[in-house]
């Protein structure tokens, strides 16, 4: 990957819809303030959207369906009957993007669908966008309905709008460097940024801040949390797996399992408690902490990426973030729903200690040069002696 990587979470996030065909409805009938809205004089009253007939006791069952590809809206047929309004008057701003019939689970549907690519064409608004969303918005229409020259029934008008958060996964090759991985996630109508970092040690108080250069069986010290909304949402990291290389699923190098469906697969892995220290569990809590023992891959390159897919939960739901260790199946591909997604980060490098050229000959040269020391100095010794006794027997002879 070269540079910060953007893509959608394709998944149903948000369908909004304005319908400004309201069926009138008996005053005496408008005893549901859901279904149908009473005038300021109390005199009158409306349909709410999405329903209708007299009691306005019939939902149209609207839906609004946000897919990877393309975005669609669909109403009951009957909905549209009843406001007198046929299938070939339906259309998006240009008339030529129409809606089509549909059956399902034997009910009929108007549906109006249209591929991304095909957004702009078919009248859709400029995309707007920030840094987390990216919004299409568009307006399925009905023709007047022309009697003579005049016009009775109502002209049916449903905005709707998709909202795609950017995934934002950082995983980027030297030497372009992450030191933390971020993305964002969108719960019902709520963002939610989780970031993953290294720590130094596992007091979790300093962060590398640079890329991370670990010796081979050191601790890993992970942490993955929720930073915003802080302390609202529990956090269950599901999966985290490492690499050779920056992608996630690459096919290219080795892979190792670190966790499976929330439990442990490699044996140096350990859940750290938050604020002790202490022995841990995953989906605890919205800030998870783990570590484990330092590796290498048999091949080149040595250096690692850390892979994880994190699950967000509701505090009420609980349950959904307490995984289950009796088993463990085979990880598969990595498809993020509205409430997972994926982080990265990486490299992490293997710190090979520095051994000075001296050492050899410390160990080497210095040894036999000491055993050729003391055999020199033997020498001496034994010529010395042997040179006093002869003077020593020199001297005894001039005596006698």
């Amino acid at each position: 990957m070269a540079g910060l990587k953007l893509g959608l979470v394709l998944v149903l996030l948000l369908g909004l819809t304005r319908h400004l065909a309201e069926g009138l409805c008996s005053v005496e009938d408008c005893s549901n303030t859901t279904r149908c809205v009473l005038s300021k004089d109390q005199r009158s009253c409306k349909c709410a959207n999405g329903y209708y007939e007299d009691k306005c006791d019939k939902n149209a069952d609207i839906k609004v369906i946000c897919g990877k590809d393309y975005i669609s809206i669909r109403a009951l047929e009957d909905f549209f009957k009843y406001h007198n309004v046929p299938l070939q008057s339906l259309h998006l701003p240009n008339k030529s993007c129409g809606a089509q019939m549909e059956k399902i689970d034997s009910v009929t549907y108007y549906v109006s669908r249209i591929s991304k690519d095909k957004y702009l064409a078919c009248g859709g608004k400029p995309l707007e966008k920030n840094f987390t969303h990216i919004s299409y918005s568009l307006t399925l229409l009905s023709e007047p309905q022309v009697t003579g020259n005049i016009i009775r029934d109502p002209i049916i008008q449903m905005d709707f709008t998709c909202v795609y958060p950017y995934t934002r996964t950082v995983s980027l090759p030297f030497p372009v460097i992450p030191f933390s991985a971020e993305t964002v996630m969108r719960v019902d109508d709520l963002d939610a940024t989780v970031q993953l970092m290294l720590y130094t040690d596992n007091s979790y108080t300093k962060a590398y801040s640079s890329a991370p250069s670990i010796e081979l069986r050191d601790k890993v010290y992970v942490e993955v949390a929720v930073t915003e909304p802080a302390d609202f949402f529990l956090l269950l990291v599901d999966e985290c797996w490492a690499t050779q290389f920056p992608q996630p699923n690459t096919t290219a190098g080795s892979v190792h399992a670190l966790l499976q469906n929330g439990c442990v697969k490699d044996q140096t892995v350990s859940f750290l408690n938050t604020t002790e220290g202490q022995p841990g569990r995953n989906g605890e809590s919205s800030t998870i902490h783990y570590s484990f023992d330092m590796f290498r891959f048999t091949t080149e390159p040595h250096e690692l990426y850390l892979h994880c897919t994190v699950k967000l939960c509701e505090p009420v739901d609980y349950e959904s973030c307490t995984p289950s260790c009796n088993s463990i199946s085979k990880r598969e591909a990595v498809r993020a729903g509205p409430t997972q997604g994926l982080l990265s980060y990486g490299p992490i490098r293997i710190e090979i200690p520095e051994r000075p050229s001296s050492s050899v000959l410390m160990t080497v040269v210095l040894p036999v040069a000491g055993v050729w020391s003391v055999g020199f100095f033997l020498v001496i010794l034994i010529s010395v002696a042997k040179a006093g006794n002869r003077r020593l027997t020199h001297t005894e002879e001039i005596r006698l």
